[in-house]
Protein backbone atom coordinates (compact mmCIF):
# COMPACT_ATOMS: atom_id res chain seq x y z
CA UNK A 1 0.00 0.00 0.00
CA UNK A 2 2.20 3.01 -1.11
CA UNK A 3 0.07 5.22 -3.28
CA UNK A 4 -2.76 6.81 -1.23
CA UNK A 5 -5.57 8.43 -2.27
CA UNK A 6 -6.82 10.77 0.46
CA UNK A 7 -10.45 12.68 -0.31
CA UNK A 8 -10.59 15.69 1.34
CA UNK A 9 -8.36 18.76 1.83
CA UNK A 10 -9.33 19.82 5.06
CA UNK A 11 -7.57 19.10 8.76
CA UNK A 12 -7.97 15.45 8.80
CA UNK A 13 -6.94 14.80 4.86
CA UNK A 14 -3.92 17.06 5.12
CA UNK A 15 -2.62 16.17 8.55
CA UNK A 16 -2.75 12.49 7.36
CA UNK A 17 -1.17 13.11 3.18
CA UNK A 18 2.20 14.86 5.79
CA UNK A 19 1.83 11.59 8.31
CA UNK A 20 1.81 9.14 6.11
CA UNK A 21 4.38 11.34 3.52
CA UNK A 22 6.98 11.19 6.91
CA UNK A 23 6.31 7.32 6.79
CA UNK A 24 7.58 7.17 3.27
CA UNK A 25 4.41 6.58 1.40
CA UNK A 26 2.96 8.63 -1.80
CA UNK A 27 0.18 10.61 -0.82
CA UNK A 28 -2.44 12.15 -3.49
CA UNK A 29 -4.99 14.58 -1.94
CA UNK A 30 -8.13 15.72 -3.51
CA UNK A 31 -10.62 18.23 -2.20
CA UNK A 32 -13.83 18.57 -3.47
CA UNK A 33 -13.87 22.87 -3.12
CA UNK A 34 -12.11 25.18 -5.87
CA UNK A 35 -10.59 26.60 -2.79
CA UNK A 36 -9.29 25.99 0.68
CA UNK A 37 -12.65 23.96 1.31
CA UNK A 38 -12.81 25.62 5.36
CA UNK A 39 -15.44 28.01 6.02
CA UNK A 40 -14.13 31.18 7.40
CA UNK A 41 -16.26 31.27 10.44
CA UNK A 42 -15.83 29.25 13.03
CA UNK A 43 -12.84 28.42 15.30
CA UNK A 44 -11.63 25.97 17.36
CA UNK A 45 -9.02 25.06 20.30
CA UNK A 46 -6.90 22.50 20.16
CA UNK A 47 -5.72 20.61 23.01
CA UNK A 48 -2.30 18.83 24.48
CA UNK A 49 -3.56 16.20 22.37
CA UNK A 50 -4.19 17.67 19.25
CA UNK A 51 -0.66 19.63 19.81
CA UNK A 52 1.33 16.52 20.40
CA UNK A 53 -0.36 15.14 17.27
CA UNK A 54 1.35 18.02 15.17
CA UNK A 55 4.64 18.05 16.98
CA UNK A 56 4.67 14.18 15.79
CA UNK A 57 4.39 15.84 11.86
CA UNK A 58 7.11 18.81 12.03
CA UNK A 59 3.75 21.04 11.69
CA UNK A 60 3.18 22.42 15.63
CA UNK A 61 5.49 25.28 14.76
CA UNK A 62 3.48 26.37 11.82
CA UNK A 63 0.01 26.04 13.45
CA UNK A 64 1.11 27.72 16.40
CA UNK A 65 2.24 30.87 15.07
CA UNK A 66 -1.38 31.00 13.10
CA UNK A 67 -3.31 30.93 16.41
CA UNK A 68 -2.62 31.99 20.00
CA UNK A 69 -2.03 30.12 23.43
CA UNK A 70 -4.91 29.62 26.04
CA UNK A 71 -3.18 29.09 29.30
CA UNK A 72 -6.22 29.00 31.60
CA UNK A 73 -9.71 27.80 31.33
CA UNK A 74 -12.38 29.60 33.87
CA UNK A 75 -15.61 27.81 34.38
CA UNK A 76 -18.38 27.97 37.29
CA UNK A 77 -16.21 29.76 39.46
CA UNK A 78 -12.85 27.88 39.39
CA UNK A 79 -9.96 28.45 37.75
CA UNK A 80 -7.42 25.68 35.36
CA UNK A 81 -4.62 25.96 34.05
CA UNK A 82 -4.14 24.95 30.58
CA UNK A 83 -1.07 23.56 28.99
CA UNK A 84 0.17 23.46 25.72
CA UNK A 85 -3.44 24.64 23.83
CA UNK A 86 -4.30 26.84 21.04
CA UNK A 87 -6.81 28.66 19.34
CA UNK A 88 -7.04 29.36 15.87
CA UNK A 89 -9.40 30.25 13.29
CA UNK A 90 -10.45 26.62 11.57
CA UNK A 91 -9.72 28.15 8.23
CA UNK A 92 -6.39 29.06 9.12
CA UNK A 93 -5.15 25.83 10.55
CA UNK A 94 -6.49 24.56 7.07
CA UNK A 95 -4.49 27.17 4.96
CA UNK A 96 -0.90 25.88 7.18
CA UNK A 97 -1.88 22.20 6.89
CA UNK A 98 -2.50 22.44 2.79
CA UNK A 99 0.33 24.72 2.80
CA UNK A 100 3.15 22.49 4.36
CA UNK A 101 1.46 19.44 2.32
CA UNK A 102 2.52 21.69 -0.80
CA UNK A 103 6.02 22.54 1.10
CA UNK A 104 6.72 18.88 1.57
CA UNK A 105 5.69 18.50 -2.37
CA UNK A 106 2.46 16.12 -1.74
CA UNK A 107 0.27 16.96 -4.87
CA UNK A 108 -3.07 18.58 -3.73
CA UNK A 109 -5.89 18.94 -6.34
CA UNK A 110 -9.01 21.34 -6.13
CA UNK A 111 -11.86 21.23 -7.07
CA UNK A 112 -12.26 17.16 -7.64
CA UNK A 113 -15.28 15.92 -6.20
CA UNK A 114 -15.40 11.62 -5.65
CA UNK A 115 -18.22 10.32 -7.66
CA UNK A 116 -17.69 6.79 -7.24
CA UNK A 117 -14.48 4.08 -6.13
CA UNK A 118 -14.01 0.54 -7.25
CA UNK A 119 -11.49 -2.23 -5.51
CA UNK A 120 -10.10 -4.81 -7.03
CA UNK A 121 -7.16 -7.40 -6.15
CA UNK A 122 -4.60 -5.01 -7.01
CA UNK A 123 -5.97 -1.38 -6.11
CA UNK A 124 -9.02 1.15 -5.92
CA UNK A 125 -9.68 3.02 -8.72
CA UNK A 126 -11.41 6.59 -7.89
CA UNK A 127 -13.67 8.37 -10.27
CA UNK A 128 -14.09 12.41 -9.93
CA UNK A 129 -17.26 14.07 -11.50
CA UNK A 130 -15.43 16.16 -13.65
CA UNK A 131 -14.22 12.66 -15.75
CA UNK A 132 -11.08 12.52 -13.83
CA UNK A 133 -9.70 9.01 -12.95
CA UNK A 134 -6.72 8.31 -9.93
CA UNK A 135 -5.38 4.43 -9.02
CA UNK A 136 -3.87 4.14 -5.79
CA UNK A 137 -3.31 1.09 -3.08
CA UNK A 138 -5.85 2.48 -0.80
CA UNK A 139 -8.25 5.19 0.05
CA UNK A 140 -8.84 7.47 2.68
CA UNK A 141 -12.20 8.91 3.16
CA UNK A 142 -11.06 12.49 4.98
CA UNK A 143 -14.22 14.30 3.72
CA UNK A 144 -15.92 15.15 7.04
CA UNK A 145 -18.99 14.86 7.83
CA UNK A 146 -21.00 14.77 4.52
CA UNK A 147 -18.81 11.84 3.56
CA UNK A 148 -19.14 10.52 -0.13
CA UNK A 149 -16.83 7.61 1.15
CA UNK A 150 -18.61 6.84 4.12
CA UNK A 151 -22.21 6.28 1.86
CA UNK A 152 -19.42 3.66 -0.51
CA UNK A 153 -18.34 1.90 3.18
CA UNK A 154 -21.03 2.41 5.33
CA UNK A 155 -24.08 2.54 3.58
CA UNK A 156 -27.01 4.39 5.72
CA UNK A 157 -25.23 5.98 8.15
CA UNK A 158 -25.95 9.39 8.46
CA UNK A 159 -25.10 12.16 10.66
CA UNK A 160 -28.11 13.08 13.22
CA UNK A 161 -28.80 16.19 14.60
CA UNK A 162 -26.78 16.88 18.31
CA UNK A 163 -29.61 18.86 19.89
CA UNK A 164 -28.11 21.94 19.60
CA UNK A 165 -27.09 25.53 17.38
CA UNK A 166 -24.11 26.83 17.58
CA UNK A 167 -22.65 30.55 16.90
CA UNK A 168 -19.61 31.96 16.93
CA UNK A 169 -18.73 35.05 16.20
CA UNK A 170 -15.68 38.01 16.37
CA UNK A 171 -16.25 41.35 18.27
CA UNK A 172 -14.39 43.90 19.82
CA UNK A 173 -16.10 45.27 23.19
CA UNK A 174 -14.84 48.36 24.83
CA UNK A 175 -13.20 46.84 26.95
CA UNK A 176 -11.87 43.04 26.65
CA UNK A 177 -13.80 41.06 28.93
CA UNK A 178 -10.72 39.16 30.24
CA UNK A 179 -7.00 39.03 29.75
CA UNK A 180 -5.37 37.41 26.64
CA UNK A 181 -4.90 33.63 27.12
CA UNK A 182 -7.86 32.98 29.00
CA UNK A 183 -10.96 31.11 27.97
CA UNK A 184 -14.08 31.76 30.20
CA UNK A 185 -17.32 29.11 29.90
CA UNK A 186 -20.56 30.24 31.34
CA UNK A 187 -23.37 27.78 31.64
CA UNK A 188 -26.83 29.60 31.50
CA UNK A 189 -30.05 28.89 29.39
CA UNK A 190 -26.94 29.15 26.72
CA UNK A 191 -23.95 27.37 27.08
CA UNK A 192 -21.40 30.81 26.05
CA UNK A 193 -17.70 30.76 25.96
CA UNK A 194 -15.06 33.60 24.85
CA UNK A 195 -11.37 33.96 24.69
CA UNK A 196 -9.63 37.05 23.95
CA UNK A 197 -6.63 37.12 21.29
CA UNK A 198 -3.29 39.13 22.10
CA UNK A 199 -4.61 41.50 19.70
CA UNK A 200 -7.57 42.39 21.61
CA UNK A 201 -10.33 40.72 19.45
CA UNK A 202 -12.80 38.56 21.81
CA UNK A 203 -13.81 35.00 20.09
CA UNK A 204 -17.07 33.87 20.94
CA UNK A 205 -19.31 30.61 20.91
CA UNK A 206 -22.84 30.25 22.01
CA UNK A 207 -24.25 26.66 22.00
CA UNK A 208 -28.23 26.57 22.32
CA UNK A 209 -30.71 23.48 22.97
CA UNK A 210 -33.33 23.86 20.74
CA UNK A 211 -35.42 22.51 17.74
CA UNK A 212 -33.07 21.97 14.32
CA UNK A 213 -33.37 25.07 11.77
CA UNK A 214 -33.20 25.37 8.58
CA UNK A 215 -31.26 28.74 8.66
CA UNK A 216 -30.61 29.16 12.35
CA UNK A 217 -30.97 32.83 13.30
CA UNK A 218 -28.98 34.14 16.37
CA UNK A 219 -29.16 37.79 17.59
CA UNK A 220 -32.27 39.06 19.01
CA UNK A 221 -33.21 34.89 20.09
CA UNK A 222 -29.90 34.66 21.38
CA UNK A 223 -29.59 38.02 23.28
CA UNK A 224 -31.78 37.55 25.16
CA UNK A 225 -30.70 34.00 26.82
CA UNK A 226 -27.28 35.60 27.88
CA UNK A 227 -26.54 37.54 30.92
CA UNK A 228 -25.81 41.20 30.66
CA UNK A 229 -21.76 40.89 29.99
CA UNK A 230 -21.98 38.02 27.53
CA UNK A 231 -24.90 39.56 25.71
CA UNK A 232 -22.81 43.15 25.22
CA UNK A 233 -19.65 40.34 24.01
CA UNK A 234 -22.62 39.59 20.95
CA UNK A 235 -24.00 42.42 20.34
CA UNK A 236 -20.14 44.13 19.69
CA UNK A 237 -19.81 41.53 17.08
CA UNK A 238 -18.13 42.83 13.92
CA UNK A 239 -18.52 40.86 10.53
CA UNK A 240 -20.95 37.72 9.97
CA UNK A 241 -21.86 35.15 12.60
CA UNK A 242 -21.88 31.44 11.71
CA UNK A 243 -24.67 29.61 12.86
CA UNK A 244 -25.14 25.48 12.61
CA UNK A 245 -27.38 22.83 13.66
CA UNK A 246 -24.98 20.60 15.77
CA UNK A 247 -24.51 16.77 13.95
CA UNK A 248 -22.88 13.65 15.25
CA UNK A 249 -22.11 10.62 14.35
CA UNK A 250 -23.46 7.59 16.44
CA UNK A 251 -21.21 4.17 16.58
CA UNK A 252 -21.29 3.21 12.43
CA UNK A 253 -20.90 -0.37 11.74
CA UNK A 254 -18.05 0.17 9.01
CA UNK A 255 -15.02 1.89 8.93
CA UNK A 256 -13.48 0.34 6.53
CA UNK A 257 -13.16 -2.40 3.63
CA UNK A 258 -10.14 -3.73 2.18
CA UNK A 259 -8.93 -0.88 0.39
CA UNK A 260 -10.87 2.08 1.99
CA UNK A 261 -10.90 3.76 5.08
CA UNK A 262 -12.97 6.70 7.30
CA UNK A 263 -11.22 8.66 9.32
CA UNK A 264 -11.84 12.51 11.19
CA UNK A 265 -15.51 13.05 10.74
CA UNK A 266 -16.21 11.14 8.16
CA UNK A 267 -16.07 8.32 10.53
CA UNK A 268 -16.57 9.73 13.97
CA UNK A 269 -17.91 13.20 14.06
CA UNK A 270 -18.88 14.51 17.81
CA UNK A 271 -20.53 17.43 18.78
CA UNK A 272 -18.58 20.43 19.57
CA UNK A 273 -18.93 20.59 23.26
CA UNK A 274 -15.94 18.84 23.96
CA UNK A 275 -14.05 20.61 21.55
CA UNK A 276 -11.57 17.71 20.45
CA UNK A 277 -12.80 17.12 16.98
CA UNK A 278 -9.70 18.69 14.88
CA UNK A 279 -7.61 17.27 17.84
CA UNK A 280 -9.23 13.55 17.28
CA UNK A 281 -8.68 14.10 13.56
CA UNK A 282 -5.11 15.27 14.39
CA UNK A 283 -4.60 11.96 16.23
CA UNK A 284 -6.12 9.59 13.73
CA UNK A 285 -3.36 10.95 11.11
CA UNK A 286 -0.36 9.85 13.25
CA UNK A 287 -2.08 6.47 14.45
CA UNK A 288 -3.11 4.99 11.09
CA UNK A 289 0.57 6.33 9.51
CA UNK A 290 2.11 4.26 12.01
CA UNK A 291 0.14 1.42 11.82
CA UNK A 292 0.87 1.29 7.98
CA UNK A 293 4.30 1.82 8.84
CA UNK A 294 4.30 -1.15 11.36
CA UNK A 295 1.84 -3.19 10.50
CA UNK A 296 0.55 -6.08 7.73
CA UNK A 297 -3.51 -5.06 8.52
CA UNK A 298 -3.29 -1.75 8.86
CA UNK A 299 -6.47 -0.47 8.45
CA UNK A 300 -7.68 -2.98 10.91
CA UNK A 301 -5.19 -2.57 13.71
CA UNK A 302 -6.17 1.39 13.04
CA UNK A 303 -9.38 0.72 13.74
CA UNK A 304 -9.24 -1.51 16.67
CA UNK A 305 -6.54 1.40 17.91
CA UNK A 306 -9.11 4.10 17.47
CA UNK A 307 -12.69 3.51 17.78
CA UNK A 308 -12.45 2.52 21.75
CA UNK A 309 -11.06 6.80 22.25
CA UNK A 310 -12.98 8.63 19.72
CA UNK A 311 -16.44 6.81 20.29
CA UNK A 312 -16.14 7.52 23.94
CA UNK A 313 -15.56 11.53 23.25
CA UNK A 314 -19.16 11.26 20.78
CA UNK A 315 -20.63 9.98 23.52
CA UNK A 316 -18.96 12.59 25.92
CA UNK A 317 -19.92 15.12 24.01
CA UNK A 318 -23.17 14.07 23.00
CA UNK A 319 -23.79 13.79 26.66
CA UNK A 320 -22.59 17.72 27.42
CA UNK A 321 -24.88 18.48 24.31
CA UNK A 322 -28.20 17.11 25.72
CA UNK A 323 -27.35 18.69 29.41
CA UNK A 324 -27.12 15.00 30.72
CA UNK A 325 -25.01 13.86 33.61
CA UNK A 326 -21.05 13.05 32.71
CA UNK A 327 -20.28 9.44 31.74
CA UNK A 328 -19.25 8.04 34.55
CA UNK A 329 -16.51 5.12 33.41
CA UNK A 330 -13.03 6.49 32.50
CA UNK A 331 -11.72 6.65 28.75
CA UNK A 332 -10.76 3.68 27.41
CA UNK A 333 -7.35 4.92 26.68
CA UNK A 334 -5.37 6.59 29.10
CA UNK A 335 -2.81 9.57 28.57
CA UNK A 336 -0.09 7.32 28.99
CA UNK A 337 -1.39 4.95 26.04
CA UNK A 338 -2.24 7.41 24.11
CA UNK A 339 1.04 9.03 24.81
CA UNK A 340 2.74 6.10 23.06
CA UNK A 341 0.25 6.01 20.06
CA UNK A 342 1.06 9.03 18.83
CA UNK A 343 5.06 8.56 19.58
CA UNK A 344 6.61 8.38 16.33
CA UNK A 345 9.71 6.68 17.49
CA UNK A 346 7.61 3.48 19.07
CA UNK A 347 6.48 0.91 16.71
CA UNK A 348 2.86 -0.17 16.60
CA UNK A 349 2.82 -3.75 18.46
CA UNK A 350 -1.14 -4.02 18.48
CA UNK A 351 -1.61 -7.22 15.71
CA UNK A 352 -5.49 -7.78 13.70
CA UNK A 353 -5.38 -11.20 15.56
CA UNK A 354 -5.24 -9.22 19.00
Amino acid sequence: MRRVLIIGGGVAGCATALALHRAGFAPVVFEGHPDSGEDIGAFLTLAANGMAALRELDAAIAVGRAGFPLHTLEFAGGVRELAGHRCLRRAELCRVLQAEVARRGIPLHHGKRLASAAEDADGITARFTDSGIARGDVLIGADGLNSRVRALVSPGAKPRYAGQQVFYGYSRPRRPPCEPGRIVMVRGEAAFGFAVSPGGETYWFARVSTVESPEPSWRESLLALLDKDCAAIVAATRGPVLGTNARDLAQIPRWRTDRMLLIGDAAHAASPATGQGASMALEDAVVLAKAMRDTANPLEVYEQLRRPRVEYNTEASGRMSARLPPMDVPPPVSEEELAGQLDWSRRVELTAAE
